[in-house]
């Protein structure tokens, strides 16, 4: 087994047992300070048969709430956590709710065949990178996995920058208590990723900094095309850079 496989046994055993009894009451004592959530999903415009995935879904709160503001769309879900999938799939199964195909999976080594698709039109990772050690993996993966026009959308933790040093400071030390660690390049890894793959980027910081929201445009295949003839042939990848 490689040093990588053994890592990622041992970061999905340690968020089983972390989250083998959060789970029940997860969603309760995340409310209040998960800020942007829910700006993120009302800013999908998920239209009928548009395919969503949710990496690292845990309890299904969020692709609950998708299903409601977008009835028409596709859900899917990865977690790392058995214990957290349990929870989001009897969430889902509920009378009225839009059912999500679930998968458990490490968020920086999935696929999309995994849930049998050739992409995703819409790619959502709320309040994971923070959770993930190799975050930046993450990124890449979803990246790989975005239809030619898709878009992934990301909220997490900022770096307090306009909030008081104290607060940063308690903050962060009782994120710590929960293997929480905002990203403090998050902006610069995405902006270096649009940059290098002809994609247009949008971030803000809600919260004074508490919060930060980014939004990934991957080119459709025609912008591709006319942008680079033979960047088509390569799926629109070494399209030219458009400044993030």
């Amino acid at each position: 087994m490689s040093g990588v496989e053994q890592a990622e046994i041992s970061h999905q055993r340690r968020m089983d047992h972390m989250y083998r009894y959060q789970r029940h009451v997860y969603d309760l004592t995340r409310k209040y300070y998960l800020f942007g959530r829910d700006t993120l999903i009302r800013d999908l415009n998920a239209g009928a048969g548009c395919s969503v995935l949710e990496v690292g879904c845990g309890t299904g709160r969020n692709l609950a709430l998708i299903g409601t503001c977008f009835p028409r769309a596709r859900l899917f879900g990865l977690d790392i956590s058995a214990e957290m999938l349990a929870s989001a799939a009897a969430k889902l199964s509920r009378r009225g709710r839009t059912p999500a195909m679930l998968r458990v999976a490490d968020a920086t080594s999935f696929e999309p065949r995994l849930f049998g698709e050739p992409g995703f039109d819409r790619i959502v990772i709320s309040y994971s990178l923070s959770m993930i050690p190799d975050w930046q993996g993450a990124i890449d993966a979803a990246i790989a996995a975005l239809n030619p026009g898709g878009s992934l959308h990301i909220a997490d933790f900022g770096q307090q920058e306009r909030l008081p040093a104290s607060f940063r400071r308690l903050l962060r030390s009782w994120l710590t208590r929960f293997h929480v660690t905002p990203r403090e390049s998050l902006f610069e890894a995405l902006a270096e990723r649009a940059r290098c793959n002809g994609a247009q980027l949008e971030r803000r910081a809600i919260g004074r900094g508490y919060a930060w929201l980014a939004v990934y445009h991957r080119p459709s295949a025609a912008a591709s095309a006319r942008a680079n003839p033979a960047a088509a042939l390569l799926e629109d990848r070494g399209a030219a850079a458009i400044p993030a």
